[in-house]
This record gives structure tokens, sequence and C-alpha cells, in this order.
């Protein structure tokens, strides 16, 4: 029985200069604690969605259209039902949902089956006793279909684009004439750059066990967003949300492709309905990639005008992408574009190609993951046209204010970034001119760029107990999707109420719990983990006031309050138990600042003169995202997204046959991440900082940030290296080889 609980609701309207972590007497915000959730995972005990087993559970396999335009006819179930073991064969052409749901949607995705959009769409769920059975009557099973004409060639349409509404950037922005800017120039950059699709490729597939007690639909899953997906499914079947509850506490992986919910979601509840036993619907690492979401191919065209002195005075961004018909979503390239360099006259446009492939959606750092890619290697392009440094270039074009709102940063540390990288990565050992080093076959090149990602405060709730024991459990909807939010939230609230973070309890990923907006956007742990600050922070006065004090006047430790000469165990203090919940939001300080996390990467590869291929044989990242609230954590998340980086640059590239809209690369022996073998020792550093403006625990998202101009340092350590600069991501031997056998026909062998 706990004590009546408070709620300590903070709107970000001011900046909070103060902290009470900054007061803490436990000593363990920011250090490099071990996961919370470590062992559980090790060992085997954290279940994860495709482990959950329930007695008399029905095993279901989706069947994806193969056709990637057209309308389903017929589906012959009769035709497999007497294969043994096979129960039933399910479809529902109106409920099932054709796209996975974006995140943030609290809405339906897109639903309907019957008429076909893309290769791979599911239209049924084959039903059986095991696994194997279910699997073999979904090969089989007979569907007829009526073929429509599809667009599957991006390159034939691209001239046929229409303009999306906003994706938290607008659609196009124009400021001042960056065509007279570009005429009045000293010096200008005008290239065209292409990214290809890409796939999530997160270790665990979809998955989803759906059950119904009574009339509540229980379904545990992999998922980023618990709270908002529960509503996803509700909106789709039709059910209060309140009649719907997601699970998800252990998520291997998911880097957007599991915000919101997937084709299986759904598929498995109406046949849990429909049987009345609990289903399990896992997704093939092929449907993975066939039916769920993609990263945009884009191809973006980079302008830049810079003054003599090298400071740019207009600065352009014009991008393609490609959705599916009636889907808003783009890939906002140029949305890092808007405030990481200055220039008074800008033009920064997405326009959508409409193609009958998988559903394009948010991939790890939408936006400036592929942006960058193209931004970053034109900056390096712009400094060896003026003759400058790169880093010189990047210093001289070091806003004072965001160019485009006139208001200033909430912290940006990207010059101590560059300069403490530049240092530790022995930056003044390259050459300026390409070619310069070599060993044997090989040569080496540098290359650097620059890192920014958006920094992002959504809605959250936690509540935060202490029992008649003395112990701490704390419970929220939030997510870990393997980024260390078990662990950043226990050490939030070790320190403020002196307690073991190792000790506390901690409840997550499931929508009955406090609301959230999980994981996704680098917004999670600081939001979350702000809203387990408030709720402390409310149990800090209840504490104080039992003891008679003010909390200025109090410490807590080692699970003791201490006051005056007095120290006395919480547990004698809390009574029958004590709670309090945290509610934090967005408010006017995200318009009167620029929030962002800012960084610096520097990459030293190694190109073979005769094959064109690329080793990266070391790279450095510095980083400055705020108040780091676990070292070990953080670093792991930036070293994840440099080694994004290292695919988006020399591997990673979904193939879609022009022909027919079929994904050919859909699993992980053709689709090419990075391996052991790809991705050299990678050295991570921080810059020190606190963004008052951010929240109260003065941090900002620091997941993408790793990413966001990653793949970029390593086009332009290529060139560095053998003088070929190819704006056709993935940077693969092919084009390199080709390269360097244009510049010796050109009597520029390097």
């Amino acid at each position: 029985m706990f004590g009546f609980g408070h709620t300590n609701k903070l709107r970000m309207d001011e900046a909070q200069p103060t902290s009470l972590l900054d007061i803490g007497a436990q000593n363990v915000i920011g250090k490099p604690l071990d996961r919370y959730e470590g062992p559980l995972k090790v060992t085997g005990q954290a279940p994860y969605s495709a482990e959950y087993s329930f007695p008399d559970m029905v095993h279901g396999v989706l069947v994806g259209a193969r056709i990637a335009s057209g309308r389903v006819v017929s589906i012959d179930a009769e035709a497999v039902k007497s294969l043994p073991g096979v129960i039933d064969v399910v479809t529902d052409y109106k409920a099932f949902i054709r796209n996975s749901g974006q995140g943030g949607e609290t809405k339906s995705p897109t639903q309907g089956v019957e008429e076909i959009a893309y290769f791979g769409q599911v239209i049924a769920i084959v039903l059986a006793e095991n696994y194997e059975a279910a699997r073999d009557a979904a090969i089989q099973l007979p569907v007829a279909y009526e073929n429509g004409e599809g667009r599957f060639d991006f390159a034939a349409h691209k001239s046929e684009t229409d303009t999306p509404p906003p994706n938290n950037t607008p659609a196009h922005f124009s400021q001042g004439d960056l065509a007279a800017a570009m005429s009045e120039a000293a010096t200008i950059v005008d290239e065209t750059f292409t990214t290809p699709s890409q796939n999530s490729a997160a270790m665990e597939p979809h998955a989803s066990v759906a059950m119904w007690e009574d009339d509540k639909l229980i379904v545990y899953g992999a998922y980023q967003i618990p709270t908002k997906d529960a509503m996803q499914l509700a909106d789709a079947l039709g059910l209060s949300k309140d009649k719907v509850r997601i699970v998800a506490p252990y998520i291997g992986g998911g880097f957007g492709s599991k915000l919101g919910i997937a084709p299986e979601t759904t598929a498995a509840a109406i046949a849990a309905k429909r049987l009345g036993r609990p289903v399990k619907a896992v997704m093939l690492r092929q449907q993975v990639f066939d039916a769920t979401v993609r990263r945009s191919n884009t191809e973006q065209r980079i302008r830049l005008a810079a003054d003599a002195y090298g400071r740019l005075i207009g600065i352009g961004h014009e991008t393609l992408t490609s959705n599916l018909p009636g889907e808003d979503f783009f890939e906002p390239s140029g949305i890092g574009t808007h405030f990481l360099y200055p220039g008074e006259n800008r033009l920064i446009t997405h326009d959508q190609v409409r193609l009958n492939l998988v559903l394009s959606g948010s991939m790890r750092a939408p936006g400036e993951a592929s942006g960058m890619l193209a931004l970053e290697v034109a900056m390096d392009m712009l400094a060896e046209k003026m003759e400058l440094d790169p880093i010189e270039l990047r210093r001289r074009n070091e806003p004072l204010v965001d160019p485009e709102k006139n208001i200033p940063y909430s912290s940006r540390s990207l010059r101590q970034c560059l300069d403490e990288g530049a240092e530790r990565f022995g930056w003044d050992a390259r050459h300026a001119r390409p070619g310069q080093r070599r060993e044997g076959e090989w040569l080496i090149g540098m290359g650097v760029a620059s890192a920014a990602r958006s920094n992002i405060l959504q809605q959250e709730e936690a509540r935060v107990r202490i029992d008649a024991s003395g112990h701490a459990t704390i419970e929220t909807a939030m997510t870990d999707i393997g980024t260390g939010t078990y662990s950043v939230l226990s050490q939030v609230a070790g320190e403020l109420l002196g307690l073991d973070p190792r000790a506390i309890e901690i409840r997550m990923g499931d929508s009955d719990l406090p609301a959230s907006n999980g994981s996704g956007g680098s917004w999670g742990a600081c939001g979350s983990g702000s809203a387990v600050y408030l709720a402390c922070e409310e149990l800090r006065r209840q504490i104080a006031k039992a003891l008679g004090v003010e909390p200025e006047a109090m410490t807590l430790k080692d699970g003791h309050a201490i006051a005056g000469n007095r120290s006395v165990p919480l547990s004698e203090i809390v009574g029958e138990g004590m709670e309090a919940t945290g509610s934090i939001s967005p408010g006017k300080q995200k318009d009167a600042v620029t929030q962002a996390s800012f960084g610096a990467h520097f990459a030293e590869v190694a190109v073979n003169a005769v094959t064109g291929e690329t080793r990266v044989r070391r790279m450095l990242g510095v980083f400055a995202a705020g108040r780091i609230l676990n070292e070990k954590t953080a670093r792991s998340q930036c070293l994840g997204g440099m080694t994004f980086g290292i695919g988006a640059a020399l591997t990673e590239e979904v193939l879609h046959d022009t022909r027919n809209g079929k994904l050919v690369n859909h699993d992980l022996a053709e689709y090419h991440i990075p391996v052991n073998a790809d991705v050299p020792q990678l050295e991570v550093h921080f810059v020190s900082e606190r963004d008052h403006h951010a929240n109260p625990l003065h941090a900002k998202g620091i997941g993408e940030l790793g990413i966001s101009g990653a793949g970029a340092s390593i086009a332009n350590a290529i060139y560095n290296a053998c003088g070929v600069r190819v704006c056709d991501y993935p940077l693969t031997l092919d084009k390199v080889l080709h390269g360097m056998m244009e510049l010796e026909q050109k009597g520029q062998p390097v």
C-alpha cells in the first residue's frame, strides 16, 4: 500500500540552469556502468518477442504477394488445409495492414491488401500446430492475381514528382536568392549525389504473439513505441485503446523499422481472435526486407556559394526521394542543412517520386544520415577548390545564430569537436594533395566530416515508487532497443534517491504503464530520464517533508536520508511507501533556441591501386551531446553509428528489379552490412558540455549522431587517398576502379 502519489509536471518553457544531478551524492551519473539488463541478455533470460510461448499456441507464417502491382483474385485455402498440422488460412482484405506504421502515429497504417502496391505485401497468414507445417503450407498456398501496371524505376519516373507535407522539416524552404549568390560567388560547388535504398537489418526480425483475454487484446512483440503502437492497433481493429495492450520489454534492435505496428501484428491479432488461441507470427528475414520499411533512395543536388574568404553566402540542397502512392513520409535529407552552416541565400527542397516499392520510412537518423553523405562531401570539394584545409573551411563557417531562424543555439560545440578530433587523429600528417601516401599497392588517405543531429524532446511520463523496505521501482512504457535506457533510468533514480542503481527495479516496454513516446529520434533516454528525474524530485520533497526539513538541506545517499545530525534509512521514512509521477513536455524552449547535437568524424582508409578495394583502417569520432549520462552506453551508440556509416559509405544497398519491383537482395547474405573484418578499432571521445535548454538532465540525444556524417568522412578519405571522387553511394570497388582508370587515361595516374 503506497501513500498518496503526486505528479510533478514540467513544460520546457524556460532553460533549466541548475540540475539536482549536479548535487547528487551517489556519483553515478555519467559513469561507464555496465548495462542494467546485461546479465539477463547474456544468459538468455531476457525474453525477445519470438521467444514467448503460451499453452495451446498456434504458429503463423505470413504469405506475401508475388506481384508488385495489381490485385488478389482468389486464395485457395482448401488446397493446403489438408496438409499435416495445418489449421487454417486467414485473411481479411480490409483489416490487414498494407504498410508498417510510422513513428509517432496513433491512427492505423494504410489498410486493405486486396489491391497490391508492392512485391511481398502481406495478404494472408497460414496457421498450423507447428512452425514447419505453417511454413510448408504458406509456400504451397495457391494465389491467383490480376496484374496491374506498376512503377518500379526511379530514373524513369524522377521527372514525375509531387511535394509531400512536412516531415519534421518543411518539404520546401527558400530564403534570399541562391541563383544570384551562385553567380556572384568567388567559388562554387554544384554536384549531384545519389544514395540507394537501405534496410535497417536489425538482428531481431519483426514478430508478434497475439492473444485475447475476453475482449482485450494482448500482443507481445518488437515495438519501439508501445503506447502509440497500441493506439495504431486499436484503430486498425476498431477497438478502444484501453482494449489493446502491447508488451515489449526487450527489443533486438529497431533503427526505426519497429516504430509502428507491422503487417504481422494485425495478421496475428485477427487470427488469434478467429481461432480463440494465441498466435505467434514471426517474419522470415526475407519478409522483413520485403514488407516492413526501407530508407528511401535519394538524388541530391548540393550547391555551395562561397566568398573569397570561404564564407558561405549561399547553400542549396534539393532532394528527390521515393515512396508508395498516397504515403506522406519522405526522407528529409536537407534537415541538417537548415542549421549546420551559414549562408543568407538558401534553397532546401524535397520532392517525391511515387513507385511501387516497399514503404519508405524512418531509418536511423532519417534525413541527416543520407543528407550529410552529400553535404559533407560537397564541403570537402569546396575546401579543395579554395585550397583550404577542410577543417579550416568549417571553422570559417561557424554561425553565431541559426542562419534561418535567427535564434541562438542551445549549445554548439562543433568547433571544439573538430579541433580535438584533429589533434587526437593526427590530422596534421594529412597530405592536402591526393595520392601522396602509398604503402605497396595501397594508397592511404584521410577524411573529415561534421556530424549534426537535431535534438527533440517528446512528452514523457514515468512513475517511481519507494516501498516499505526502501527499494525503488521505475515504471514507464518507454523501451530499450539496445541503447542503454534501462541503465540510464536506473542511474538517474539512483543519483537522486541515494540508491544503488543495480538494486532499482525497472518495468518498461508495456503500454499499460505511464505513457511514453518510446525509443526513436534519439529522444528516448533524455525524455524518459527527465520524467524519472521529475518523479524523483517530487519524492525528495516528500521525504524531506517527512523529515521536517527543506529538500535543499537533505542528502540522500546509500539508502539513507541525511539532514542535520541525523542519518535515517529510507525504509523508516516512507512508511508503507511513497509514489510520484513525473511528466515532461516540450514548451517554448523548442522555438526559442535551435537544439542539436554535434560532432566530428575522422577516417583513414587504404585504397588498393590495382583492385579499387577500400579498407577502413581507423576512425575517430568526437561528439558533444550535453551531459553524457552513461559513458559506456553513449560510446556504444556512437560506435554503432560509425559502423552504420561504414556500411552506408561502402557496402549497403537495397537492389530493386526495375522490371517488376522485386527486392533482389532481401537477406543478410546479399544485403551487405559491415562485418567484423570491415570495421577497424573505432575511437570515441566526448566534449564536456551541458545544455540547459534541453531538459532538466542537461543531456541531448546521441544515438543517431554517430551515423550523421560518418560515411562522408570515408568518402573524403577515399578521395584523399586516390583522387577519385565518387558521388554515387555505396562507393564499391568497381566505381573507384573506374575512376582511377579515367585518371590514368587523362594522364593523371595516382
